[in-house]
């Protein structure tokens, strides 16, 4: 290609807070685009020495953002149809499942401050996907990740009531519980396709324990209440 003078006008570019013009091998400039670039003091770099503006896992360049693909980390592209992507996904509509329950919940104070550490929780497993960060130990209305696990399991010796299979006559709240456990279980299968690597073993199952000590959780709120203790 053959830049004139207002051809290099518009590819002049700013680069640390100063303004480059990038000139592909095979292109050329008129003696007046090559005057002008000159007397503004805008320096000619190949563009080979552009700085990519995104790149993805292979290798790959942008200068600006496919809508196809969207930021895993930082300045890194993948396919919106990412595992990594489709996880987040699933984190947000666990998110918007949540606060339904707790519209759901009838004024219960007490189930809706559960939903809240709830919510606030899965919120930080955004952040610990995105930064790379490990989950925060795992500490939901005053259970850790060992005694959710005990009293999900043994229901009847902590709570009286035995395990059961929810019916319609269980009312609005506890089934509303009953189906964001299930997308709680789906958030974890999610995990485990996200964060898998080619052997099929999982890269993060502090994430992994998260999402399954979330869904005993919503076990127990679901015995408290068919029990008459929530």
């Amino acid at each position: 290609m053959l830049y004139t003078e207002e051809a290099a006008r518009a590819r002049v570019r700013n680069q640390d807070g100063k303004r480059v013009f990038y000139l592909e091998a095979d292109d050329r400039l008129t003696p007046s685009a090559r005057d002008w670039l000159r007397a503004e003091g805008i320096a000619v770099l190949p563009v080979s020495e552009r700085p990519a503006a995104y790149t993805t896992l292979f290798g790959g360049v942008f200068d600006s953002k496919p809508e196809e693909m969207t930021h895993l980390h930082g300045n890194v592209l993948v396919q919106k149809t990412h595992p990594r992507i489709a996880f987040r996904g699933k984190i947000d509509a666990l998110e918007a499942e949540i606060l339904l329950c707790q519209t759901a919940a009838g004024g219960n104070a007490a189930l809706i401050s559960a939903l809240q550490e709830m919510l606030d929780f899965v919120r930080s497993l955004i952040r610990a996907d995105v930064l790379g960060e490990a989950v925060q130990e795992v500490k939901l209305c005053g259970f850790s990740a060992k005694e959710l696990r005990e009293h999900s399991h043994h229901p009847e010796k902590y709570y009286g009531q035995s395990h059961f299979l929810p019916a319609y006559t269980d009312g609005a709240v506890l089934l509303h519980l009953n189906r964001l456990r299930t997308h709680v279980r789906q958030t974890e299968l999610a995990c485990c396709r996200a964060f898998s690597d080619r052997e099929g073993r999982c890269e993060r199952p502090d994430m992994v324990l998260a999402l399954n000590r979330l869904s005993a959780l919503c076990w127990i709120l679901m015995i408290r209440i068919k029990a008459g203790k929530l």
